[in-house]
């Protein structure tokens, strides 16, 4: 079974992932965690701006919106809910 591991904005619109990876340091680092990212975490984008950035993303049933280049240091293993 290989592991399809890919940075959480090229995760598509309607899917699932599962944190892994945070690959961010200091105050960004922190806002994640504060933010319910931390490993296994289940998260799903839910919409993109007009512009296409930012996405907004459920977490833990909170929506919140990160931009790209936030969303590109969260590395996620495409998941399914049982």
């Amino acid at each position: 079974m290989s592991r399809d591991i890919i940075s959480l904005e090229k995760l598509p619109l309607g899917s699932i992932g599962r944190v892994k990876e945070l690959i961010t340091e200091g105050i960004a680092r922190r806002r994640m965690l504060d933010l319910g990212l931390i490993q296994d975490t289940i998260i799903k984008p839910l919409m993109k701006s007009p512009a296409g950035d930012p996405i907004a993303y459920e977490i833990r049933g909170a929506v919140i919106a990160l931009r790209s280049d936030e969303a590109s240091k969260i590395l996620v293993e495409r998941a399914q809910l049982n």
